[in-house]
């Protein structure tokens, strides 16, 4: 394994893992080292690269592990009809415990302006985007433009978008709000960005790490790209690993990795999980049944959960019910307020949550949370809701014990007063790092 420790992020790598996205260099890595990496290769024919693309599977790093080439190959069509595309590189790391695209902004500017050119390439865009909330992020991507030849993006103009940071400012139809001009806050769908987004012209949102990987791609073809990973879900991927008691490490690990060998790269030991919270804020919860998957798409969906973007906070010593109870009051606070379903459902149900947590709670509250967790599904205009529901319900199916102690009064974690679960699961914990 190797290990890399900068004044705020620790990196790593999986024994036999070939990292792609991360590097061992410490600090930002400028134009002259990364042409030195083939960075900026002539790209001869998009067609190409696009098939590539197709070939390699690679899915989105952001939350929804779409296909990226549907999404190049969609936009691309569009805009040849609307005489024009856009695209966009996402970096408004909304999620909380997350820190990889943080990471990739401040160090391989770089490697993320070339994916953001040959996507830009294979769309026919005349506009790209780096869309940011952190300043640091921002300022280094400006770095990296200012050394930039004005010919490396051809007739593509690129610029840098920065917003206050927000758990919904990083959703695609947000994106495309704020670029226009107005808040960073969802709106409803139809249309997707990929029909009318900036500037109403067809507009790819991508995560900046789905896109880092198109230079890989260039270099070393969809072959090579699917020799790490598992026949479903190929390639690499980030992982922003906290808690159990250990320093917060971005790890470049192959898609399949049983979750025991991350757990022994991070040194905790199975015996001490009690669950984990996956994915980010919006998977939810798993119980020590994580012990038994593997870190790809369709075992953590046939176990009812997803990798999302991931994050993954280890629950050890801290209750599960209390660690629900600070993300559903995290959801509580950072929905967008323009949804009367998603500003009052996640209100009711952080409360009944927090009942919970404080032993104020009755069963028929617990009952109104588990209600909720249904019917609420698949409201409001972005995600934000079903990430609610998601911990909700992941509570309750995952953690039926803890709940009963909880109404019984008998939880050993929170006897004298009420754990209050801060960390890792606080947002601004590591969003600072």
């Amino acid at each position: 394994m190797n290990t890399v420790q900068s004044t705020t992020i620790t990196t790593a790598t999986a024994p036999g893992c070939e990292p792609r996205l991360l590097v061992t260099q410490q600090g930002r890595e400028d134009l002259a080292a990364y042409r030195e990496r083939d960075g900026y290769r002539p790209l001869a024919d998009t067609d190409e690269l696009l098939s590539e693309v197709e070939a390699s599977g690679l899915a989105g790093r952001g939350g929804a592990a779409f296909p990226l080439a549907v999404k190049l190959r969609t936009v691309r069509d569009n805009g040849r009809v609307a005489h024009g595309a856009v695209v966009v590189a996402n970096g408004e790391e909304g999620e909380p415990a997350s820190i990889k695209d943080r990471w990739l902004l401040r160090n391989r500017p770089h490697l993320v302006l070339d994916g953001l050119r040959l996507a830009a390439a294979i769309v026919g865009a005349a506009k790209a985007y780096v869309y940011v909330s952190e300043p640091e992020s921002a300022h280094s991507v400006e770095t990296a433009l200012g050394e930039l030849d004005p010919d490396t993006f051809g007739t593509t103009t690129v610029s840098v978008v920065t917003v206050q940071p927000g758990y919904v400012a990083g959703e695609e139809t947000a994106v495309v709000r704020a670029i226009n001009g107005g808040p960073a806050k969802p709106t409803d769908k139809p249309p997707r960005p990929f029909e009318a987004g900036v500037d109403e012209r067809p507009t790819l949102v991508s995560n900046v790490e789905t896109l880092a990987n198109l230079p890989y791609l260039q270099h070393h073809g969809a072959a090579s790209y699917r020799s790490q990973g598992s026949p479903l879900s190929s390639g690499t991927f980030l992982a922003t690993i906290t808690g159990a008691g250990r320093p917060t490490v971005l790890y470049e690990l192959p898609h399949g990795l049983p979750f025991t060998e991350l757990l022994a790269l991070h040194g905790v030991s199975p015996d001490q999980v009690r669950g984990v919270l996956m994915g980010g804020y919006f998977a939810g919860l798993l119980n020590q049944r994580v012990l038994e998957t593997s870190l790809d798409h369709e075992t953590m969906r046939r176990f009812g959960s997803g990798l999302g973007c991931g994050a993954i906070s280890v629950i050890t010593d801290e209750c599960p019910v209390a660690v629900a109870a600070s993300v559903l009051g995290y959801f509580d606070r950072e929905n967008a307020g323009q949804c009367g379903s998603c500003f009052n459902g996640t209100a009711a149900m952080a409360a009944a949550a927090g009942a919970l947590r404080d032993g104020a709670a009755t069963t028929e509250d617990v009952d109104r949370l588990r209600r909720w967790s249904v019917v609420l599904r698949g409201r409001g205009a972005c995600a934000t809701l079903d990430a609610a529901t998601n911990v909700a319900a992941s509570l309750l199916d995952q953690f039926p014990n803890e709940v009963a102690q909880h109404l019984d009064g008998a939880c050993q974690d929170c006897a004298g007063h009420p754990f209050r679960a801060d960390r890792p699961y606080a947002a601004d914990a590591v969003r600072q790092a």
